[in-house]
């Protein structure tokens, strides 16, 4: 699978135009649209900023990589850190991947009512 392929793949799975990416992305709907067509190919640096917009690695948006490596969002890694760091909050996740729905609902119910928001 080439880049127009994968490119085209991302943004509907996250369910946007041609217009829409190209809004964000400051480009216009023509290239993403050659983009997608395999008529252009992205320089490196237009390949960072759709990597780095899709949340992927160049090398999966590039075919080089068939496992699409999605980063973490700057404030879901300082919660993975602050979890890293912590003992205790290390015990309650870890307690929590093996909590079923229920025990999950019920801590939360727990957590509210400890908090007073109940």
């Amino acid at each position: 699978m080439g880049f127009d392929e994968i490119l085209w793949k991302l943004r509907k799975k996250r369910g946007i135009s041609q217009k829409k990416l190209a809004e964000d992305l400051g480009m216009s709907t023509g290239i993403i649209g050659m983009y997608e067509s395999g008529k252009r190919k992205p320089s490196y640096e237009a390949l960072e900023q759709i990597a780095d917009y899709f949340n992927v690695s160049i090398d999966y948006l590039t075919g080089r990589d068939s496992k699409s490596v999605y980063y973490l969002d700057p404030d879901v890694a300082e919660m993975a850190q602050e979890i890293y760091d912590n003992p205790e909050l290390r015990i309650l996740f870890d307690a929590s991947r093996h909590a079923t729905t229920e025990d999950l609902k019920f801590v939360t119910e727990m957590v509210k009512r400890m908090k007073g928001e109940d």
